[in-house]
């Protein structure tokens, strides 16, 4: 699967709170949570909040597993917080081309409005019923600070259908938060798979349709037209050939020139039936029209060799390559 090149402008780590529809709200609040634990000696991100943007989501009132992040919770009456941090993460140009994911520390003294939107009591489902949409809220990392360096992460208030208030969100959303650390953590789009025109990471469709059992039996396969076409080749790492979904990282790519073009497209044609083989492919080809009108092409270029044509509409058609068909989608 294309991994996403949308450039976040703050990654988020938090409890994914999907929507829900047809709840029910009433005047009263939800039970109030404990309070939060208090740490001292905040230091920075880096150190206080290395997981930070990685999804990985323990429930806000348990710590996590390695025990290293406080249980959050109310802000204790006895904490007075002089500043908020966020940490999260983003991604930005590499230095070298492509795209590279960096851990961010944001922070603010602009507390005030953002204090009294945590303060705010969870709405409680029951009574006044409410529309609920479907889309996912992901709430930060947020910590807030004293004058004696000690630290605690709020629990955010929700609304009925289990999602930050709007107060919160607002809030979070105000223009005070200034950058104060970012440092690189992965890349996610190389410089070579940036000028290909090619996502770093991909699916191997093949694999992942056939373990399913959806492709119909080998044949005939369908010759849709196509208009330019885009070739990708992905490399899988030998622990994930395997598994469900083997995702493999670009090897080379680039537009497939029109010579090669018209041989592979009579190869994707043939009627050779589809032979029994369960030998996992280490490299494989994505097919895709530059225009992004028309179906998409997976080939194995080893292993079993067969390709799978995923149409628009209607089901895949899987077929039997060859030797032939891999040596057409070579280094361009």
């Amino acid at each position: 699967m294309r991994s996403s090149r949308t450039i976040l402008a703050v990654a988020l780590l938090g409890m994914a709170l999907s929507g829900c529809g047809g709840t029910e709200s009433g005047p009263g609040g939800a039970d109030e949570p404990a309070p939060a634990q208090i740490v001292d000696g905040w230091t920075s991100c880096a150190k206080d909040a290395p997981r930070a943007g990685d999804m990985m989501v323990p429930h806000p009132q348990t710590s996590s597993p390695a025990g290293k992040e406080p249980t959050a919770g109310r802000i204790d009456p006895t904490f007075t917080p002089v500043a908020a941090v966020i940490c999260g993460r983003a991604t930005r140009p590499g230095r070298q081309g492509g795209h590279e994911q960096v851990a961010t520390e944001r922070r603010t003294e602009e507390i005030g409005p953002l204090l009294t939107a945590l303060r705010l009591p969870s709405e409680q489902a029951g009574g006044k019923k409410v529309a609920c949409t479907l889309d996912m809220v992901v709430p930060p990392w947020l910590a807030l600070l004293d004058d004696r360096g000690r630290w605690l992460r709020p629990q955010l208030p929700t609304d009925a259908c289990g999602k930050p208030r709007p107060e919160v969100i607002a809030a979070l959303a105000g223009p005070q938060w200034t950058t104060v650390d970012t440092r690189a953590v992965r890349q996610v789009e190389s410089a070579t798979a940036e000028a290909a025109g090619c996502a770093q990471q991909w699916t191997d469709m093949v694999s992942v349709e056939t373990r399913s059992g959806n492709p119909g039996p080998g044949g005939s396969v369908a010759r849709p037209a196509a208009g330019p076409l885009r070739l990708c080749v992905y490399e899988v790492p030998a622990s994930l050939q395997d598994g469900e979904k083997p995702a493999g990282d670009f090897v080379y790519g680039g537009p497939l020139p029109t010579e090669r073009q018209a041989g592979v497209l009579r190869a994707l044609s043939n009627r050779r039936a589809v032979t029994a083989c369960t030998t996992p492919a280490t490299r494989f080809a994505v097919l895709r029209p530059l225009d992004g009108a028309g179906p998409d092409r997976y080939v194995e270029l080893d292993g079993c060799r067969r390709f799978l044509v995923t149409p628009a509409t209607g089901g895949a058609q899987l077929g039997q390559g060859d030797e032939a068909l891999a040596a057409l989608l070579g280094p361009v």
